[in-house]
C-alpha cells in the first residue's frame, strides 16, 4: 500500500503547473570588436577544437544565450557529445546519463533546457515535474530508445516471472515505468549485482548487458537494442590503430561490442572516460564513442593527443546553438510526460539515483 501510496503521490506531481511565457526579441547576432574582446578568453579556452573561421558564427549565438538563460532563470543541461561550442560554451551542468540525472534534482532554476536526446529531457521532466522542460529539438530521438516498447517490457515480464527488469535510461518514460529500476553504464554492474538473484533483464542494449555479463556471476538476459553510433565500431578497427601505434592507448564505451571492448585497454561510461583520461594522461589516446565527446575533453587536457574515431551520433547533432537559442526566445519544445506513466517512471529513476554504494 505504501508503494501505492507513492506512485498516487508521484503522478500528481507530474501534473504540469499552467503557466505562460510570452516569446521574448530575437536578439542581434552581429559579431563586433567589442563582442570578440569579450568572447576572447572563452575562445582561447577552446581554439583547438573549435576553427577560428566558424567562431565569428558562434560568439553571438553563445553571447545571446548566456544573457537569455538569466531572463528565462533557465539552465543548461548538455551531454558530454554535444559539439565543443555548446558544451564548453552554453551549459551549465555537463555530464553523462547518470551524472544529468542527479544533477537535474539539484536544479533550482524553474526552466531546464536539455542539450541531448529526448529520454534525457523526459527523465528531467520526470524527476522536475513542477519544472518547464524544453528540448531545443524534438526530433532528438534514440536508436536505442526506439528499440523496445512498455508493450515489450510487459511481455518480458509474463516470459520471465520474478525477474527483476533492469531499464537503461537510454529508454522512453514508458519503458522506464514497466521496469524495477534504471541503470547506466556507470553504474549497471553494482545494480546488476544488487538484487542478489541468479539471474535479472538489463534491457535493451545488447551489448552493454553481454559486456556487463562478463563482469559478474548473475545471469543477464539480454534484448536485441544497440546503439547506432557504438555497434559500428570493430575490433578490425581498434587492431589497425595498434599496428598503426603500438603505444596507443585505446578506450571504449561499454555500448560496443563485447569484441570491441576485449581490444580496448579500459572501458566505462562517458564519464568514467573522461575520469580515466584525466587521471592517466596517455600521450595519445583513442576514444571509442561519439566522436564530438574527444573534442570536449581535449579542452581540459591539452597535452593528450586525440585520434578521433569519426562516428557521429546524428540526434546529439540536433541540437545547436541556433536552436538552443530559439528555444529561450519561444520557450519551445516543451516536453511533457503523460501522468498516468510519470510516477511510475520517476521511481524506477530514483530507485537508481538513491541506490547506495
Amino acid at each position: 500500500m505504501a508503494l501505492a501510496g507513492e506512485l498516487q503521490r508521484d503522478t500528481a506531481l507530474s501534473k504540469p503547473a499552467a503557466r505562460t511565457f510570452k516569446p521574448l526579441d530575437m536578439p542581434e547576432l552581429e559579431y563586433t570588436p567589442g563582442l570578440a574582446k569579450e568572447m576572447a578568453p572563452l575562445y582561447e579556452k577552446v581554439k583547438h577544437v573549435v576553427p577560428s573561421i566558424e567562431w565569428p558564427f558562434f560568439a553571438p549565438y553563445i553571447h545571446a544565450i548566456n544573457r537569455l538563460k538569466k531572463e528565462r532563470d533557465a539552465v543548461i543541461l548538455a551531454h558530454n557529445y554535444q559539439t565543443p561550442e555548446i558544451f564548453h560554451g552554453v551549459a551549465d551542468i555537463a555530464g553523462d546519463s547518470l551524472q544529468l540525472a542527479k544533477e537535474a534534482t539539484k536544479v533550482d532554476a524553474s526552466v531546464i533546457v536539455q542539450c541531448g536526446v529526448h529520454f534525457m529531457a523526459e527523465t528531467s521532466k520526470l524527476l522536475n515535474p513542477q519544472k518547464t522542460v524544453l528540448i531545443p529539438d524534438v526530433r532528438a530521438g534514440c536508436s536505442l530508445a526506439d528499440s523496445i516498447t512498455g508493450a515489450d517490457v510487459r511481455l518480458l515480464r509474463q516470459k520471465y516471472p520474478g525477474v527483476p527488469i533492469i531499464t537503461y535510461v537510454n529508454t522512453s518514460a514508458e519503458v522506464k515505468a514497466e521496469s524495477d529500476i534504471c541503470c547506466t553504464s556507470s553504474n549497471a554492474l553494482k545494480i546488476v549485482e544488487s538484487f542478489g538473484v541468479d539471474r535479472v533483464l538489463c534491457i535493451p542494449d545488447e551489448y552493454l548487458a553481454q559486456n556487463i555479463a562478463n563482469q559478474t556471476k548473475v545471469k543477464v538476459i539480454a534484448w536485441k537494442g544497440h546503439c547506432e553510433v557504438h555497434e559500428r565500431f570493430t575490433p578490425e578497427e581498434l587492431r589497425q590503430y595498434r599496428k598503426d601505434d603500438p603505444n596507443i592507448v585505446i578506450i571504449a564505451h561499454p555500448e560496443c561490442p563485447p569484441a570491441v571492448v576485449a581490444e580496448a585497454d579500459f572501458s566505462g561510461s562517458t564519464s568514467g572516460m573522461i575520469d580515466w583520461v584525466k587521471k592517466n594522461k596517455p600521450a595519445r589516446v583513442v576514444m571509442v564513442t561519439e566522436c564530438s565527446m574527444s573534442d570536449n575533453v581535449a579542452v581540459e587536457n591539452p597535452d593528450v593527443e586525440f585520434v578521433r574515431p569519426c562516428n557521429l551520433c546524428p540526434h546529439m547533432k540536433r541540437i545547436s546553438l541556433k536552436n538552443i537559442l530559439d528555444s529561450l526566445v519561444y520557450m519551445r519544445e516543451e516536453v511533457m510526460v503523460d501522468p498516468a506513466i510519470a510516477g511510475r517512471a520517476r521511481l524506477a529513476v530514483e530507485r537508481m539515483i538513491n541506490l547506495k554504494n
